[in-house]
């Protein structure tokens, strides 16, 4: 058996996203700033001196497995950085114009007034791979180090299930488990703390929430996932710097959903659907959902004569304030999408998942100066966020997503309510605000759920409006090792054969928005084929699956999605 090599380090952050990145960059510099202020007398305390930091990123470099829209608030980048403009930023453009359109199947009507939570003039489009990317150099300027194609695959315990680090994946295994000639084993990080800033169903963190209860108390976690295109299109015919919200088509009434459209700079259009992975309907599939948005007239409209360049898809984690789990517990704490910092009512998650990760670095700090890496002394980061904006941005809209699972129109006399009233009101809520995604897919036997394809008949997959799963997972530039074991555990594909087949008619098919998930007919009978290579690690599967018998964990380091650009 292969010896691990075992590398000391102060603190390991677990994901290479915009929580992490800012939350590593703000420990270095509030480290060195404390140390000079202890030395010159102006503070009390201990140094903590020169930390070593470690950045895992499971992309094969920083930013290839990042997805958002994405309009960003720049209210946290100006605290960590004020003078990231000038600091090269890589901003796309500034948004100059709002709109906010209802649409029904052959049309729409456009909003006289935008809703508060949507004004966005004056904020900024951008790229989020970009912007990590560059963050990411920022970092490793400041003398922090960053390991792609390294995915941390567990957490290290202590004997009292104190986290003291994390194991990287293996490397050069084939399809059955055997060592390949370029094998070599993964590598322990030791940390006197690790952060978890997986994003959206971070494998690590839903190990570490059932190991420690850190849910307990807590609503449930629900999601949604986003399906996102780039556009060039004609000059002139979308406005940089336009950001369109949608409601309405092609979502049914109990299901959330909706859309936006992005102008940015050399005639790209950034457009998208979201949708809830709390829907009823068994036969609902968000990839297909994105594809009929495109099919409205007003929204077609703006593609016409344009060539889609990218594709992408990405959940996120929309529960908000009541659905946060615990942050902390000995050794570890929660940061960014991964622990519900979503606005989902401004659908802005940069900023509050920023803040997090600089308030964290604060609390890391302090744990420094006494030494003390027990939950005792890293409790201190919920006190920090209680007191921070993102407690007066996140609890007045605690409730939002939760409105949406009683229906659209309750839900938005809810949230016209909870809005005017900052929280306090509101009327026709479900006595649970928040029930897992899972739970409530009906069952093809049950009232109410529709038991036929009919629903995307009339959506052609032309590839030219209008593209199949396989084709856009193409421009996803999705490429992983195909002789290397799966990174999706099915637990008991006797379920999928028999009871998911009868009873939900196997909905992986299609909440999967890159055909990975395939029921082939053998012998009579149905069976499971996943096509792992095809895999954008959205996590939906990990999520919207029945039954969670799915287990999705980090495959090979550098495998999945290239999202350049996105």
């Amino acid at each position: 058996m292969s010896e691990r090599e075992q590398v000391p380090m102060d603190v390991v952050f677990v994901g290479a996203g915009p929580a992490n990145l800012a939350a590593a960059l703000h420990l270095k510099k509030q480290a060195a700033e404390h140390d000079v202020m202890v030395d010159k007398g102006l503070k009390f305390g201990k140094k903590v001196g020169e930390l070593e930091i470690a950045i895992v990123e499971k992309g094969s470099f920083v930013g290839a497995h990042i997805l958002s829209g994405a309009v960003m608030d720049p209210k946290a980048i100006r605290e960590l950085m004020p003078d990231f403009i000038a600091e090269g930023c890589p901003v796309d453009t500034v948004v100059t114009e709002d709109a906010f359109w209802y649409l029904t199947e052959k049309g729409g009507i456009n909003a006289p007034l935008i809703p508060p939570p949507l004004k966005n003039k004056g904020k900024y489009i951008v790229s989020l791979s970009k912007v990590c990317e560059w963050l990411g150099e920022k970092c490793e300027e400041a003398g922090i180090n960053i390991f792609p194609e390294f995915p941390a695959a567990e957490l290290i315990y202590d004997e009292n299930d104190a986290v003291i680090g994390v194991r990287t994946g293996d490397k050069g295994i084939d399809k059955e488990g055997h060592k390949k000639p370029n094998y070599e084993p993964g590598v322990d990080l030791l940390a006197k703390v690790t952060i978890l800033g997986e994003g959206s169903r971070g494998s690590l963190t839903k190990q570490l929430m059932a190991r420690l209860g850190l849910m307990e108390g807590k609503e449930s976690q629900v999601f949604s996932l986003g399906v996102k295109e780039l556009w060039e299109v004609p000059a002139g015919q979308f406005p940089e710097g336009k950001v369109v919200h949608t409601l309405g088509f092609p979502s049914d009434t109990r299901t959330y959903g909706g859309g936006w459209i992005y102008g940015m700079k050399n005639n790209v259009v950034s457009i998208g659907y979201v949708t809830g992975l709390d829907y009823e309907d068994p036969m609902i599939d968000p990839h297909a959902e994105f594809q009929k948005f495109k099919t409205n007239p007003k929204v077609a409209a703006v593609l016409e004569g344009g060539k889609m360049i990218k594709y992408g898809a990405k959940t996120i984690n929309a529960g908000g304030w009541n659905t946060m789990p615990r942050l902390y517990a000995d050794g570890v704490l929660l940061v960014g999408d991964t622990a519900s910092f979503l606005n989902g009512q401004r659908i802005k998650g940069i900023h509050t998942a920023m803040k997090s990760g600089m308030l964290a670095a604060e609390t890391i700090i302090s744990a420094f100066e006494h030494e003390d890496f027990s939950s005792n002394s890293l409790k201190h980061f919920e006190e920090r966020v209680n007191m921070s904006w993102i407690y007066d941005e996140l609890h007045p809209v605690r409730n939002f997503h939760g409105a949406f699972q009683k229906g659209r129109w309750s839900a938005l006399i809810n949230t016209g309510l909870q809005f005017m009233t900052k929280g306090l009101a509101w009327g026709f809520m479900p006595k649970e605000h928040h029930v897992a995604g899972h739970e409530r897919m009906k069952k093809l036997s049950e009232p109410g759920a529709i038991a036929t394809g009919s629903r995307y008949d009339n959506v052609p997959f032309d590839k030219e409006l209008t593209f199949d799963k396989v084709t856009n997972v193409f421009y996803g530039a999705v490429a992983h090792d195909e002789d290397q074991p799966s990174h999706l555990h099915v637990l008991d594909t006797e379920i999928c054969a028999t009871r998911c087949a009868e009873e939900y008619d196997n909905p992986c098919q299609r909440f999967c928005p890159a055909a990975v998930y395939e029921m082939e007919e053998r012998d009579g009978r149905k069976e499971l084929k996943v096509n792992f290579s095809n895999c954008v690690h959205c996590k939906t599967c990990d999520i919207a699956d029945p039954y969670q018998i799915i287990n999705w964990v980090t495959p090979e380091g550098g495998g999945g999605p290239n999202y350049k650009g996105m």
